[in-house]
């Protein structure tokens, strides 16, 4: 995929998109927007929002915010009318995160068809990772702040003209009128302003035959505010005299304090990923050929390039330092708080931020085959899959809306042969005490709260309905190495020939160990460093040996030692020509001229967290279990140091596969914890699982959860936070039950007044989403609340 776009280029059409989205079908500004539409059929575009599907071939998948829609019939109509559109596979809209996820083919369909259809049927679809989208919600808010605040003017202004009737403080029939008249003229800006996308909603609904929240509630709006206004024009009328512009005030103002807190919720709750995914600079300097600095766009670097990053800035993509000794802050990706020293050579990734000083770093990789970039990837996934639950309400929903208008219907019949104004009422009532919002954003706002606190903690949710299995295990399976080890080993006891101290020995060592990559030699040079042992010693004439070790000529000495020159070997027993000795541990021999110089120790370094996350588990009543391809003798020391009773060394793939298989058929619930190197099989047949790791290829990885960070502890704390995620689901979906069982039946039997069912339909809703905010934050790093 070409990447020589400028950012500029890439903005216009996705902000000329924005523009043109309003525009009603047919009209010349409706053609002028198909034409900005078809801007995005260049394929050099699609990289601004899509990616190639890693499991079709020649599929496509994009990420999109929604705007418009305000409920769980909404995403239902919009993935319709995406299906709908030959060459687009799937479709997935999220009513919580209001983000779309489409699979299409470019041999069939071009991205100007389908967000066609998604404009057609009254929506707005933009690119997820268009730098305009902040903006656009911050401009959104604005918009429903001004519309809360004309009518919460309104509404308080009406009321005090109410009140002398409700008091009884006998006004005259000419004062009472002209209190109705300044009461309707002060609906007016609520209907005609406030009450806009109401109505605007509405009218699509009608107009696309189909039904979404906003119907109901704008007939609702629509009949109070004709009953009263026949009141106030002709009080002798069929509806009578009575008027309810204070009702109507009400709860207009109580539905547009529940949307626009809804709002600012729901952009706190995804705020995770919208921080993740603007991390990310517009520009860099890179490196010209004659020394100077051009800025350029992220999307035009090239492998190779060499870049400046200045204190502050972000790192555009996956880099080794070139010059420079600096601290990146890398907490949002790989959950890790203090900030890590970066010096020459070191590895930096996109998103990390420059702390300390001007670095100069070479570009590895860009693009989607940045760490970033898949991170990014499965953030995006998440945030579109639904879990069973909220699929199941999401059925519900539009059927819900269309009970609630026959509902609303009979009652009106119902009651109209007796008093046809409070007949009227009475339906306008259920009309607006009904929500089905609050069902719909049960599961979806706890799961998506719960995914973007997990994320700031360095653990990536790629299915939702992972919680639902992650809190029902009572069995973990670790991997050894790279999961419950590090990579590296760690030096242990030393034995030296006397007449040799141990940091002697030791850098002497390290002098032939700088020349080989054996896990051995690395383990042995950063003992060598971390004990700030002398590295006077030098080496010339390396000759690594394949299994057996290092030999070479090795002199130097410091002040510590007169300058001297010998021929020393490093590795096993055998390649050093001295007596092998039963190991109690893994161990690296040192010999010169002499014999036998040294004998190093090392075992795996175990993660620091290890002992107590199993406890943790374990504490929890969950079994806990460690399979490992290494030998038995490896893997039982590791048990035991972490507290693993249950272990088992030697073990392939496929006795992985079969231990897991076993005890599913016992009917236990195994979550699995790997490396995602070897453990695919495993990984994938799981009940839940983790893969844990940084060389994992995160796009491509086949566990529900992966861990960036180097906390093991993040097993627990993920099973503590699923754990309360389907608590505050079922809270949430008995309050939707509840409410609706209660408040429905009032309403049809006329003793539910209009502006109380327009305050439960607000509040219904709030609660579920501030009863899922819950989650934020409230979980520690062990899961301890």
């Amino acid at each position: 995929m070409p990447n020589d776009q400028s950012a500029a280029h890439v903005a216009a059409p996705q902000s000329l998109l924005d523009d043109r989205a309003k525009d009603p079908v047919g009209s010349p500004d409706a053609d002028a927007s198909i034409e900005v539409l078809r801007l995005l059929d260049d394929p050099q575009e699609w990289s601004a929002f899509s990616r190639p599907d890693p499991q079709r071939a020649g599929y496509w998948e994009s990420n999109l915010l929604i705007e418009g829609m305000h409920c769980a019939a909404c995403a239902l109509t919009i993935e319709d009318a995406l299906l709908r559109v030959p060459g687009v596979l799937k479709a997935e809209v999220g009513a919580g995160s209001h983000r779309a996820r489409v699979v299409w083919t470019a041999e069939a369909v071009k991205p100007s068809a389908w967000m066609r259809a998604v404009q057609v049927a009254g929506y707005r679809a933009v690119p997820a990772n268009d730098s305009f989208a902040r903006e656009r919600r911050k401009n959104e808010s604005r918009k429903a702040l001004w519309r809360l605040g004309v009518a919460g003017l309104c509404m308080m202004q009406v009321m005090m003209y109410a009140y002398p009737a409700y008091v009884g403080g006998g006004l005259t029939a000419e004062m009472e009128q002209l209190l109705r008249w300044a009461s309707w003229v002060l609906t007016l800006p609520v209907i005609l302003f406030s009450c806009g996308p109401f109505f605007s909603n509405a009218l699509r609904d009608v107009v696309q035959r189909r039904v979404s929240m906003d119907l109901p509630v704008s007939l609702g709006m629509l009949i109070t505010f004709v009953v009263s206004t026949a009141g106030t024009f002709d009080p002798q009328g069929i509806f009578g005299r009575e008027v309810y512009f204070d009702s109507l005030t009400m709860f207009v103002f109580f539905l547009l304090a529940g949307r626009w807190l809804e709002l600012r919720l729901r952009d706190r709750t995804a705020g995770a990923l919208e921080a993740l995914m603007n991390r990310l600079p517009d520009s860099v300097a890179r490196l010209c050929q004659d020394g100077s600095y051009e800025r350029v766009p992220v999307r035009r670097l090239l492998p190779g390039d060499v870049i400046r990053i200045l204190p502050g800035e972000t790192f555009p993509a996956d880099a080794v330092v070139l010059q420079g000794d600096t601290m990146v802050d890398e907490a949002l990706l790989t959950g890790e708080s203090r900030p890590v020293s970066r010096g020459v050579g070191g590895m930096v990734i996109a998103g990390s931020h420059n702390l300390s000083t001007v670095v100069q770093a070479r570009v590895e990789q860009v693009g989607d085959k940045t760490r970033f970039s898949q991170i990014v990837a499965l953030m995006e996934s998440a945030s579109t899959t639904k879990p069973p639950l909220a699929r199941l309400a999401d059925r519900i929903a539009k059927p819900f809306l269309i009970a609630v208008l026959l509902a609303a219907g009979l009652a009106c019949a119902f009651w109209w042969g007796r008093d046809p104004e409070h007949a009227l009422m009475v339906a306008v009532a259920v009309l607006v005490v009904t929500c089905p919002c609050a069902l719909s954003l049960a599961t979806p706002a706890a799961m998506l709260a719960a995914a973007g606190t997990l994320a700031q903690r360095g653990v990536l949710v790629r299915q939702l309905e992972a919680f639902e299995a992650m809190a029902s295990i009572d069995t973990v399976m670790f991997d050894k190495t790279g999961t419950l080890t590090r990579d590296a080993m760690v030096l242990g006891a030393s034995r030296v020939r006397e007449g040799v101290s141990v940091a002697q020995a030791l850098a002497m060592a390290a002098a032939l160990a700088q020349h080989s990559l054996h896990p051995v030699s690395r383990a042995l040079v950063l003992a060598a460093r971390d004990a700030s042992a002398t590295l006077a010693w030098r080496a010339d004439t390396v000759n690594e040996v394949a299994g057996g070790g290092v030999s070479g000529t090795v002199w130097g000495g410091g002040e510590a030692a007169p300058l001297v020159s010998t021929e020393l070997r490093l590795g096993s027993a055998e390649f050093c020509g001295i007596e092998a000795q039963p190991p109690s541990s893994l161990q690296a021999c040192l010999s010169d001229e002499r014999g036998w110089l040294a004998t190093f120790g090392l075992h795996e370094d175990i993660r620091p967290d290890a002992q107590e996350t199993v406890a943790a588990l374990q504490r929890e009543g969950i079994a806990v279990h460690l399979l490992s391809g290494d030998g038995a003798q490896a893997v039982a020391r590791v048990a035991a140091r972490v507290g693993i009773t249950e272990f088992k060394g030697g073990c392939s793939p496929q006795d992985k596969l079969d231990f897991l298989q076993n005890a599913q058929l016992e009917g236990r619930k195994v979550a699995v914890v790997g490396d995602g190197l070897n453990d695919g099989p495993v990984l994938a047949a799981a009940h839940v699982s983790f893969a844990f790791g940084k060389a994992v290829p995160l796009a491509q990885a086949q566990a529900d959860f992966v861990v960036l960070g180097d906390h093991l502890s993040a097993i627990a704390k993920t099973l503590r936070m699923s754990s309360l995620t389907l608590h505050i689901v079922r809270q949430n979906l008995w309050w939707a039950a509840i409410y609706n069982a209660v408040c429905v039946p009032l309403a049809v039997l006329g003793l539910l007044p209009a502006w109380l069912a327009g305050l439960g339909m607000a509040l219904s809703s709030l609660f579920v989403v501030l009863n899922a905010l819950r989650l934020s934050g409230r979980v520690n790093f062990l899961g301890k609340t």
